[in-house]
């Protein structure tokens, strides 16, 4: 493996986490899955989590027995590596403390990455419930750095998988071909980024110095776009324009208010992205972050042009 560092994931066969995975191993490094025992014995099943299990297998993941909420099973897991990476979702963020607290124990891993991968919490303007779900991120960081354990945050804003394919209209599982709805005024930029590439850039990350105590921003230059050059872009490929619905932010504020939960948090995202602009209003600076296109220009990432062809 050439002295690669060895990496667990925790929260691996999740959305982004089963990506990281497989970048690791593509990267020749000894990669590490915490699971429960309970998990592993249902590999017989024709399950999707199954099938991502025996996948993992066969590509020579290692499997490590544990469970977030049994101190001694991550203790246990996390002495066996160099490298911690959470993917944990929404509603075990507030539970990575007994991740940190395994770390702190064991005192063995040189780089610990919390499950970010969205905006940077640090530089929102969000309001309720979206300004709580970002509060808890940012103040988990500020314990992260209090603890000593060297870490890198990863800001990779929208996943593609998401946001493109849908054009990023809530709930759409394509593209729309008649009518687009856009928060605001559609001149701010947002940015998205394919699963793939965010992973790999993680991974990159892991054993550079450059890294290290930073914000890994994963914000290349041709994906950063308006809701409006974006939605022209897609009419161009369709050879159809449509009907672009205007929301102000009055309306969106009212819509967040009046939303039930989880559907109010998400609206609150995307009032943070397309109305203040949140992914794309401040410059990078090196005091705090760095930019993960300018570090790795070795990687061919999927533009958005590349991205929303594949729905055509």
């Amino acid at each position: 493996m050439g002295g690669k560092s060895k990496i667990l994931i925790i929260g691996g066969t999740g959305y982004i986490g089963k990506f990281i995975v497989e970048a690791s191993v593509n990267a020749g490094h000894p990669t590490f899955v915490l699971v429960r025992d309970s998990t592993l014995s249902t590999t017989g099943t024709a399950s999707s989590k199954s099938n991502l299990i025996r996948s993992f297998t066969n590509s020579g993941v290692s499997f490590l027995i544990g469970d977030l909420y049994d101190h001694e099973s991550l203790v246990k897991a996390i002495r066996q590596v160099d490298v911690v990476i959470s993917t944990l979702g929404y509603a075990q963020l507030n539970d990575q403390d007994k991740i940190l607290a395994a770390i702190t124990e064991t005192g063995n891993v040189k780089r610990f990455f919390p499950s970010e991968f969205g905006n940077d919490v640090d530089r929102v303007h969000a309001v309720e419930p979206a300004k709580s779900t970002f509060g808890h991120k940012a103040q988990f960081r500020r314990v992260v750095e209090a603890s000593g354990v060297p870490y890198t945050y990863v800001s990779s804003n929208f996943f593609a998988g998401i946001f493109i394919t849908s054009l990023a209209q809530l709930d759409a599982t394509s593209p729309p071909r008649d009518r687009v709805i856009i928060l605001g005024d559609g001149n701010t930029k947002a940015v998205y980024n394919r699963e793939e590439d965010i992973a790999t850039y993680t991974i990159k990350a892991v054993d550079d110095s450059r890294t290290l105590n930073k914000i890994l921003y994963v914000r290349p230059p041709a994906n950063c776009i308006s809701m409006n050059d974006l939605t022209t872009l897609w009419e161009n490929k369709i050879g159809k324009k449509l009907e672009r619905i205007y929301v102000p932010e009055d309306q969106v504020l009212k819509n967040i208010q009046e939303a039930s939960s989880p559907l109010n948090v998400r609206l609150g995202i995307c009032h943070s992205v397309f109305v203040k602009g949140d992914q794309t209003n401040f410059e990078i600076e090196s005091s705090f972050g760095v930019e993960a296109s300018e570090l790795y220009p070795d990687v061919q990432y999927a533009t958005v042009d590349d991205m929303l062809q594949k729905y055509v």
